[in-house]
C-alpha cells in the first residue's frame, strides 16, 4: 500500500497494521473508562512507507458524546499528488512480484487484523458509534476480504485461444491497471478498505486510499464528479454509490421469518448501511399482522445506547445532520397521513441518538419512499398485487439490493428476475458475503467487489498474437 490519506477523514484506524514505532497515546474519551489503543492509532498519512504530516489537522469525535478522540492531519492536494507518485514508483516492483509472494503478504495482513481485532473494533465503535459487537463483526468481515484475495491472487489466469492460422498462437494476458485511487465511506470504515485494497493488491496494483469524512457524503454526487474527471483521461472507474432497498413481504410469506429478516436488514448499524431496507412493501392480506409483529420485535429486541454498552443494539447516528434527515422524513410522512407505530423522535441519550421508528399508512409520495433515509426509520407501504409491488420497487433510479419473502417457488423466480437491483435476498435479510459479488445497477454504481469477480476491476486484458511459427 503506497498511500493512505486521512484528509478530513473520520479515520484514525486504518493506519492499520503497517505499524511503525508507537505514537503518543491519545486522550481517553470523556464519559468512559476505555482509551484508544495507542499502538494502532496514527495521526498522519502513510505515503511511500512513511508517516507524513500536513500543515493542518482536524478533530475526530465520538458521535455518542461529542468528545474529541484525537486530531488527525488534514492532507490536501500536495499530499495526494505525492501519494500517487509514491504508488506509481512502487507499482513496477509490486506488479512483478510472483503471485505467490503477493498472496503471502496479503495473508500476513489478514493474520495481523485478526490478531488485533479487539483493538481495531474498539476504534471503530469510538469514532463511528456502532455497537461493539457489530464493530467486532466488521473487523472479521474486513479480514475475510484479505484472506479471500490472498487466495485469488494466485488465480489470475490468462488464456490460450485456438488461432485461425496454423503459424500463429493467440495468448491473453491479465495485467494490473496501475495505481488505484480508492475512496471509502464512513459506515464500514475498515471493511470498505479491505474489500477494495485486497483486490487491488492481489491484482498487482498499488493504491492510494482516501478514508471517508465523518459526515455523510452524497454518494451519487461524488460519483458524477468522479465519472466526469475519469472520462477526460479514460480512467477505469468502479463505484458503489448507495441504494434505496425495497423489502417485499408477500401473502405467502412466513411472517415470523419476515419480521426477523426485516429487523436485521433495517436496523443494523442504526440503519446506516447502503444495503439497509429503506422501503417495506407488505401485501394487503398479511399487512396488519406483519406491522403488529414488527413493532413488537422493535420494542423487544432493539436497545439504544453507547456502542460500548453490551446491551446496545442501536448506537448513535454519525452526526446531527443524519438525525435531522430522519426527522425530516418522519415529519413529511406524518404530514401526509402516515402513522407512527413506534418510536418517532430523538432519544434522551443525546442529540445523535434516535428511536428505532416504524411508520404505517405510507404512500409513494412521501420523502421516505423517494430518498435513502440512512437511519433507523422503517416505512411500510400496503400493496395488493405482485405487479404493483414490482412497479413500486423498481421506480427508484438506484438499484443496489432488494429483499422479498415468499413461499411460492414460481413467484420467487419471477420476482428475483424482475427486481432491478444487483443483489437479491430471498427469504433472507443479510446478504453480504466475501464470496458473493457486491454491486448494483442503474445509479447504484459500476462494477463488482468481493467474490471472484472483484479482482477483475483492477486488471487489464492484453491480447498477444505470436506469429511466424
Amino acid at each position: 500500500m503506497a498511500g493512505l490519506l486521512p484528509g478530513r477523514a473520520a479515520a484514525a484506524r486504518r493506519r492499520l497494521l503497517l505499524v511503525p514505532p508507537p505514537a503518543p497515546a491519545p486522550a481517553p474519551a470523556r464519559g468512559g473508562s476505555w482509551a484508544l489503543p495507542a499502538g494502532l492509532v496514527r495521526r498522519g498519512g502513510l505515503v511511500g512507507g512513511r508517516w507524513v504530516e500536513a500543515a493542518g489537522a482536524f478533530p475526530v469525535r465520538d458521535p455518542a458524546s461529542g468528545a474529541e478522540l484525537c486530531r488527525v492531519t488534514d492532507c490536501g492536494a500536495a499530499e495526494a499528488r505525492e501519494a500517487v507518485r509514491a504508488a506509481h514508483r512502487a507499482g513496477a516492483a509490486w506488479g512483478r512480484l510472483p503471485a505467490k509472494e503477493r498472496s503471502r503478504l496479503l495473508r500476513r495482513w489478514y493474520e495481523l487484523v485478526v490478531e488485533n481485532r479487539e483493538e481495531l473494533a474498539r476504534i471503530i465503535t469510538a469514532e463511528n458509534g456502532k455497537p461493539l459487537k457489530e464493530a467486532q463483526g466488521e473487523i472479521l468481515y474486513s479480514a475475510s476480504f484479505l484472506e479471500w484475495f490472498a487466495e485469488e491472487a494466485r488465480r489470475v489466469y490468462g488464456d490460450v485461444i485456438p488461432a485461425s492460422a496454423k503459424d500463429r498462437r493467440i495468448l491473453v494476458l491479465k495485467q494490473p491497471v496501475g495505481v488505484a485511487a480508492i475512496i471509502t465511506p464512513w459506515n464500514f470504515p475498515s471493511a470498505m478498505i479491505t474489500r477494495k485494497v485486497g483486490a487491488a493488491l492481489a491484482a498487482g496494483c498499488t493504491v492510494v486510499v482516501k478514508p471517508a469524512e465523518d459526515t455523510p457524503l452524497s454518494a451519487l454526487a461524488l460519483g458524477e464528479i468522479l465519472l466526469k474527471h475519469a472520462a477526460g483521461t479514460v480512467k477505469r472507474v468502479s463505484m458503489e454509490l448507495g441504494g434505496h432497498a425495497p423489502f417485499i413481504v408477500f401473502d405467502s410469506a412466513n411472517v415470523e421469518h419476515a419480521v426477523a429478516g426485516a429487523l436485521a436488514s433495517k436496523y443494523r448499524n442504526s440503519g446506516q448501511t447502503c444495503v439497509c431496507t429503506n422501503r417495506f412493501l407488505v401485501q394487503k392480506g398479511i399487512h396488519d399482522q406483519f406491522v403488529e409483529k414488527f413493532a413488537e420485535a422493535i420494542e423487544r429486541e432493539l436497545h439504544v445506547g453507547s456502542g460500548f454498552d453490551a446491551k446496545t443494539t442501536q448506537g448513535p447516528l454519525i452526526n446531527e445532520k443524519a438525525v435531522e434527515k430522519v426527522e425530516r422524513h418522519i415529519n413529511d410522512a406524518v404530514s401526509q397521513g402516515a402513522s407512527v407505530v413506534t418510536g418517532g423522535k430523538r432519544h434522551s441519550l443525546g442529540k445523535n441518538f434516535f428511536e428505532p421508528t416504524l411508520l404505517s399508512n405510507v404512500t409513494t409520495k412521501m420523502l421516505c419512499t423517494q430518498e435513502e433515509t440512512f437511519g433507523p426509520l422503517a416505512p411500510v407501504i400496503k400493496f395488493e398485487t405482485e405487479a404493483e409491488a414490482i412497479a413500486i420497487a423498481n421506480a427508484a433510479n438506484v438499484g443496489l439490493a432488494g429483499y422479498f419473502y415468499s413461499q411460492d417457488p414460481a413467484q420467487i423466480w419471477r420476482v428475483a428476475e424482475q427486481l432491478e437491483v444487483g443483489m437479491v435476498g430471498v427469504n433472507e435479510g443479510i446478504i453480504s458475503a466475501v464470496e458473493s459479488p457486491f454491486g448494483g445497477v442503474k445509479e447504484s454504481g459500476l462494477g463488482r467487489e468481493g467474490s471472484k469477480y472483484g479482482i477483475d476491476e483492477y486488471l487489464e486484458i492484453k491480447y498477444v498474437c505470436f506469429g511466424g511459427l
